[in-house]
């Protein structure tokens, strides 16, 4: 999300930008100290939307991967047990990303494979120009209710 941030110019001046979380709100403010997201950051709690979306849970396999699995092993190996801290979360929750339309549809998603995959700034960016190509002209974000 990140890389979305630093390049939200790119996107164009009628386009908004929101992060849809599951995480705890008290959670958030150190995110955006973490981060630097400049943008909204709307907390979805009980999945309402996570599910509308059609995102589902990973097998741990599918989230944790050997390489995370190799990197608690080095944590703990070197730390002991200590060096790990409690999850705050599901860390099972896939994501991903989604543009809404001018009508507040969600008129393009994508499902992640995994906790970090993501689509690139560029696809998601051509993916706002395939829904911007769509509209009829003289209707934009601004005016349609």
């Amino acid at each position: 999300m990140v890389d979305v941030s630093e390049r939200s110019a790119e996107f164009g001046d009628d386009v908004d930008f929101a992060l849809l979380t599951f995480s705890d709100p008290k959670y958030l403010r150190a995110y955006r100290s973490r981060t630097g997201w400049q943008h909204p950051i709307l907390t979805d709690a009980d999945l309402n939307v996570y599910h509308q979306f059609g995102y589902e849970r990973g097998s741990v396999w599918r989230v944790w991967g050997w390489r995370v699995f190799r990197r608690y092993f080095q944590i703990i190996r070197k730390e002991g047990f200590g060096g790990l801290t409690k999850t705050t979360e599901d860390t099972l929750q896939l994501g991903g990303n989604a543009v809404i339309g001018p009508d507040g549809s969600a008129a393009w998603i994508y499902h992640g494979a995994g906790p970090d995959d993501r689509p690139s700034v560029d696809t998601l960016i051509a993916q706002v120009n395939k829904i911007r190509a769509k509209q009829p002209s003289g209707i934009s974000p601004d005016n349609v209710g």
